[in-house]
């Protein structure tokens, strides 16, 4: 079975691969490898399924409920659409998240384990903010940085008991990094993946569905906190997190392997009265809640003070972790008015057609004067609340004030009713929209501080 990675071919000669060069006006002299910002455009090819990337315990169920296409996440097949585009595509998907209550395949969130003696301290070690300060079964959203400051993976950390944490991954292999990190300091750890697979159930009815699954109990979970229970008989930790700005919870299943067909199926019938749908991870409202999405906003050659994460670097911790020398220095040379690097991320509005679908490039960013590009594109969407487009995207400070104008350059595709595809922006806030829990960021900045314990 093959599932289609792209439908659509790009006719316009200057969006095909090979017209598509590297542009130089676009300063990339503080990384080592720079973004790819060629405008390649859709490639319609098929993904293939082979053992050389692992089918998560859901995947076969995705596939039923009328996954059509996939990517791949942490080395495993991620759906990414089940709506097809003759039916709305992803903007119904999304119509569903808002209003009523949606299941993701999220099994991708692999879960490494770090138990033992030492937990507390190796964890405290390898992320920025203070471990110490997590509860047991409460989690906080963390970033781990290398030795640079770069980012190497953004998961929600799960404290499950005392001596046990589960980091929930986005997209980047960290068991390596973490196993490799133990060698040479010899914390009193073990590390491993383990066999635990979450869905997330998100939405405005989920709590309503939580309930039938759970009891009223789930009612009283926080925000970042979690709880034991059980679905079909099999044990499951439940958090109150997700990657949206609406209500939403993950069900993390044990033994995974053996039981995701009786959670799937309990879960599908729990959610009939609520008008459950199984949709892809709802990358139009993680944008809207300025949610940030590894590999595609943020990497590992990437600061947290260049998109939106410096609130991650707490200035009260005084335990030593790694990227704490080079972070601190960095936060010294922007209040001395001297960043050492050329972009930083802001969030933009454009014009153009309805961004309705995933981009298949970084799309350029020139100023106002639409000359040569100076940043680009990460995560565009249309957002039908604000009934505009809307995107998180990297500029030079010069151009990273809000209300600066720019102009985005758009794929034929998305032109603007003229046929114009350099279409007027303009620097506006993030998030776009309020979320149902304001996240670390914004409640930090409501306190006057701009970082997080």
């Amino acid at each position: 079975m093959a599932v289609k990675f792209e439908q659509v071919p790009q006719d316009d000669p200057q969006q095909r691969a090979g017209a598509a060069r590297q542009p130089d006006s676009v300063d990339q002299s503080d990384r080592r490898v720079p973004i790819n910002l060629r405008q390649s455009g859709p490639t319609p090819v098929e993904m293939l399924i082979s053992t050389r990337v692992r089918k998560s315990p859901y995947w076969h169920l995705a596939y039923e409920a009328g996954c059509w296409r996939a990517t791949v996440y942490n080395r495993m097949y991620h759906p990414r659409g089940y709506v097809r585009p003759e039916d709305g595509g992803a903007m119904v998907e999304y119509e569903s998240l808002i209003h009523d209550v949606t299941m993701w395949n999220v099994a991708v969130e692999r879960q490494i384990q770090v138990k033992g003696p030492d937990a507390e301290r190796f964890v405290n070690y390898v992320i920025t903010r203070d471990a110490t300060k997590i509860k047991p079964m409460r989690g906080k959203y963390v970033i781990l940085c290398n030795e640079d400051g770069g980012i190497l993976n953004d998961p929600v950390l799960l404290r499950v008991a005392e001596d046990e944490f589960w980091f929930s991954l986005s997209d980047s292999d960290l068991e390596f990094w973490l196993r490799g990190v133990n060698v040479g300091m010899g914390f009193n750890v073990s590390i491993a993946e383990i066999d635990v697979a979450p869905v997330q159930i998100q939405g405005p009815k989920s709590e309503a569905l939580m309930t039938d699954l759970f009891g009223e109990g789930v009612k009283d979970i926080p925000y970042y906190g979690l709880m034991e229970g059980q679905v079909a008989g099999h044990d499951v930790i439940v958090s109150q997190t997700g990657f949206t700005g609406e209500k939403g919870y993950e069900i993390y299943l044990k033994e995974a392997t053996k039981y995701a067909e009786d959670l799937w199926y309990t879960v599908l019938a729990a959610g009939e009265p609520h008008n459950l749908r199984v949709i892809a991870p709802a990358h139009h409202r993680r944008i809207a809640a300025g949610i940030l999405s590894w590999g595609q906003d943020v990497d590992q050659e990437t600061l947290p003070f260049q998109c939106n994460l410096a609130y991650q670097v707490p200035r009260n911790k005084d335990a030593d972790y790694i990227g704490k020398q080079t972070l601190e220095k960095v936060r010294e040379q922007l209040d001395a008015g001297r960043p050492p690097f050329s972009h930083i991320m802001v969030g933009i509005r454009f014009g153009g057609g309805k961004v309705t679908d995933y981009a298949n490039d970084f799309w350029l960013i020139s100023g106002p004067d639409g000359g040569e590009p100076e940043g680009y594109v990460t995560s565009p969407w249309y957002s039908p609340e604000l009934e505009t487009n809307i995107a998180l995207a990297y500029v030079p400070f010069d151009l990273s004030s809000i209300g600066s104008s720019l102009t985005v350059h758009l794929p034929v595709e998305y032109a603007a009713a003229d046929g114009s595809t350099a279409v007027e922006a303009e620097v506006v806030e993030v998030p776009f929209r309020p979320s149902v829990n304001p996240n670390a960021r914004e409640r930090a900045r409501a306190k006057g501080i701009d970082f997080a314990d």
